[in-house]
């Protein structure tokens, strides 16, 4: 498995990775078209293809923030899930981040978010936060209540979600 930093809006495999995310996210949960594009002039991001036997399989798009990294979006591509890809794809950010923070719909949301819940308490995170809401990525769009969940326990979780809000969803 291979994971490569996107540097520009150019590259071939943004297209894809957009429709993608898309389609997988609901509108509330994802930027539009312009603000996804304005996340390559961000230093503290990174879009990071994945790729696996020499296909783009998903992505990643993290944030380097002062004391951890936050995954604002994990996606694996409709047609290769159920292959655990998924934790490979978390095994590489633990080896290569000692302290990641995420969100994710409370599993009490349905189905699909119980199952997602599930994959992150298997692959080494554990809840934080029930209280979490997500500010709205914009004009239109809602703000959501969401879990936080971590691989590690943060001590400050207030200023934590202080550096979120402020970077993230600035």
């Amino acid at each position: 498995m291979e994971f490569l930093q996107i540097t520009s809006p150019d590259d071939y495999r943004i297209q894809e990775i957009f429709n993608s995310y898309c389609t997988t996210f609901p509108e509330d949960e994802r930027r539009d078209w312009y603000q996804f594009v304005g996340l390559f002039s961000n230093p503290s991001v990174k879009i990071i293809s994945v790729l696996h036997e020499a296909q783009n399989i998903g992505y990643l798009i993290i944030w380097e923030l002062s004391n951890h990294i936050f995954v604002e979006h994990f996606e694996v591509f409709a047609d290769f899930r159920s292959q655990k890809l998924g934790s490979h794809i978390t095994g590489y950010l633990f080896k290569n981040f000692p302290r990641i923070i995420l969100e994710i719909e409370p599993g009490h949301a349905g189905e699909d978010a119980q199952r997602r819940y599930s994959f992150y308490q298997k692959n080494g995170f554990k809840l934080i936060d029930e209280m979490y809401v997500q500010p709205s990525y914009g004009e239109g769009k809602k703000a959501l209540d969401l879990w936080l969940l971590a691989n590690y326990s943060p001590e400050n979780l207030k200023e934590i979600k202080e550096e979120i809000y402020d970077i993230v969803y600035h």
